[in-house]
């Protein structure tokens, strides 16, 4: 390992040196470091511009306030994620053909989703094809046609993809788990709809077209135009496409309210195929609001309680290795959904006492408030990890389009960050105590095995003895700071250094060994020799004092193994790269190789070949049956994750060897 320090040095430091500066907030306190420019047409569309700075690309997302929420009729589940397909069907002046013609042109790429509460469109492209791309989305939004045929070919399209998404257990899962809850509010379905829905389908084609002249109008809609553009560009030719676009119906479609809960439920999932079990414990949380603490608050409880620095994690995770991933979900929706904490438990039989461990650190959260110190790190962690996602005009666009769901305002995220600033420990206390209750509790599991006894009864949650959420402990080892001066004497000639102006530094080390290099008999060695070095820690920190101090700074330090190539990459803000690598630096010089993190994370690394690749993504499977067929007798003839026999055969001591050789 020693001949892989000056490259590793080298790159740091040179990259570090040369990284263009910070870009001032437009206001102290934003986090989004951009001035844009808002405007709202005569018929209620909103315009959003935001010059990015990254030259000669441009991203357009256009988010509607239309998702599955929008579904109110009975029988009529699953249009919100229909017209993500039908709006490529092509309008009288520009057909699909024409339609791709045009995309192919402007070199864009050019896709569409669909959640609870909005369906958005978007592209990234050259940005001399501004106008001809914002033309196409103006014809498109106003002219779009379809006939039956086509209807029903997509719908049939629809009824696939349900049938490929329930072969995921979490997706069966969440599809079970609000059917089971919800009693009248639209989120009671998944954004592909209930099944009898899907089937029907293609008997709703005049439906289809009230459904598309209700929600599709300007005033639930926000043109986002962000990359390499000026305002005095954009809102002629947002004027010119789209002002004479009708603003329909002035009274909106009232969405049914949900009563209030009565308490606790339980669902259980049947699994047909083997499948590690899974657990979900959940409440109704708050509907979003920027400017409400209880948002904000609930979401950082999750971070806090069930995140991967916490006491949970740790304990569930690491030491005890029952559970092999753990995390909460907390929906910011438009109007009270699901916070669910997933675990999936290794053996059956520990799936009672996972849950009960669950319901312990809700309790915890309940009853006491988290040490402020805890609190500073996940605000930290929440700002530096968001200011990391802003690394590329697509993605800021993107970021934009998700927060427009809610009053298609610019203002959405840096208000919310402020109120997220503001939060004090007795928030999430006061906010736990109102929404994680017995009431409100659901329980859902998942299986193929036998689950034990008592699974579907839970005690109240007054009466579960809160755990330890939080163990002062003692602090991690100071990690060594890195100079600039070191740069000279390491420079290797193999260093390739790349400006930007985001003050985001992504180091990246490539390495020419990957599964090709696998021994026989141990395939997989390779994959698990690179998740060794990042997910193991090193001789003079755990794993587990490594996440605690990055999580401050939202740093990351992952690894990818190819056939014939293993790369280690390393992502901090440019405020904390010396603590960052002095942190992370020892993990590839000088791996810890404990033994307990090679049991737990050679268990992961099966788990990932037979249960998400083999039994949960049938899609994925194909591509490597083929690859595995075509490769077959050669070096390349198994997965990067090795085999079940070559796993089970490899010993840490020839993991250590393989990151000698």
């Amino acid at each position: 390992m020693r001949s892989l320090r000056h490259v590793a040095i080298a790159a740091i430091v040179l990259i570090a040196a040369l990284a263009a500066p910070a870009r001032p907030h437009a206001v102290v306190g934003d986090v989004l470091p951009f001035k844009a420019t808002e405007r709202t047409l005569a018929n209620g569309l909103k315009v959003i511009v935001v010059p990015t700075g990254f030259p000669n690309l441009v991203s357009i997302d256009i988010p509607v306030q239309v998702g599955s929420r929008n579904e109110v009729e009975a029988g009529k589940s699953g249009f919100a994620h229909f017209f993500e397909h039908l709006m490529f069907r092509g309008t009288p002046s520009t057909p699909p053909e024409k339609y791709r013609a045009l995309m192919s042109k402007a070199g864009a790429r050019d896709n569409a989703g669909t959640g609870d509460d909005r369906t958005h469109y978007y592209s990234t492209f050259a940005k001399e094809h501004l106008e001809s791309l914002i033309a196409a989305y103006g014809d498109m939004f106003q002219h779009l046609d379809y006939s039956e045929a086509d209807f029903k070919t997509e719908a049939r399209a629809i009824l696939g993809e349900y049938n490929k998404n329930s072969a995921d257990p979490t997706e069966k899962l969440f599809e079970v788990q609000r059917d089971r809850f919800y009693q009248a509010h639209t989120y009671k379905h998944t954004t592909m709809g209930f099944i009898d829905d899907i089937e029907n389908m293609p008997n709703e084609y005049e439906y289809s077209r009230l459904f598309f002249e209700r929600w599709y109008r300007p005033q639930y809609t926000t043109v986002i135009v962000a990359g390499d553009v000026t305002p005095e560009q954009v809102m002629p030719l947002v004027e010119r496409y789209f002002g004479s676009w009708k603003s329909g119906a002035s009274e909106p479609i009232g969405i049914p309210k949900e009563p209030p809960p009565s308490g606790p439920r339980y669902a259980h999932v049947p699994w047909s195929s083997p499948t590690l079990p899974y657990v979900t414990v959940a409440f109704p949380g708050p509907a979003f609001d920027e400017t409400s603490k209880a948002s904000a608050a609930v979401e950082m409880i999750g971070a806090l309680y069930f995140g991967p620095t916490s006491e949970l994690y740790k304990r569930l995770v690491v030491a005890e290795q029952k559970v092999d991933l753990l995390w909460a979900d907390a929906p910011s929706s438009v109007d009270p959904s699901l916070v669910t904490i997933v675990a999936r438990v290794k053996t059956p039989a520990d799936t009672l006492y996972v849950r009960d461990q669950i319901l312990a650190t809700v309790a915890a959260a309940r009853a006491a408030t988290v040490p402020v110190q805890q609190l500073a790190d996940a605000k930290s962690h929440e700002r530096y990890a968001f200011a990391r996602t802003l690394d590329g005009t697509e993605r800021i666009a993107s970021v934009l389009s998700r927060y427009t769901a809610y009053r298609r305002s610019y203002d959405t995220l840096n208000n919310y960050y402020r109120t997220l600033d503001s939060l004090a420990p007795i928030d999430l206390q006061t906010a736990a105590q109102r929404y994680f209750t017995d009431a409100g509790l659901i329980v859902t599991t998942l299986s193929k095995d036998p689950l034990p006894a008592g699974i579907d009864r839970f005690p109240a949650l007054a009466a579960v003895k809160p755990s330890l959420a939080f163990v002062p402990g003692t602090a991690p080892p100071r990690a060594p700071s890195l100079g600039a001066g070191q740069a000279a004497a390491v420079l290797d000639p193999r260093v390739v250094i790349q400006k930007s102006v985001l003050p985001q530094l992504d180091v990246k080390l490539l390495f020419a060994v990957g599964s090709a290099h696998d021994p026989t008999g141990k395939e997989g060695v390779a994959a698990l020799t690179a998740a060794m070095i990042a997910e193991a820690g090193s001789k003079a920190m755990s794993i587990d004092q490594i996440a605690a101090a990055l999580y401050p700074m939202a740093g990351s330090f992952t690894h990818r193994v190819d056939k014939e190539m293993t790369s280690f990459t390393g992502a901090i803000h440019r405020d904390s790269w010396s603590k960052f690598f002095g942190t992370v630096l020892p993990q590839l010089v000088d791996p810890g190789f404990r033994d307990e993190d090679f049991k737990r994370l050679k268990e992961a690394q099966k788990n990932a070949l037979v249960q998400n690749l083999r039994s949960d993504n049938e899609e994925e499977l194909g591509k490597e049956r083929l690859q595995t067929n075509i490769f077959r007798g050669t070096p390349y003839g198994h997965v990067t994750l090795g085999t079940v026999a070559g796993l089970d055969a490899i010993t840490l001591d020839e993991v250590k060897q393989f990151a000698k050789g």
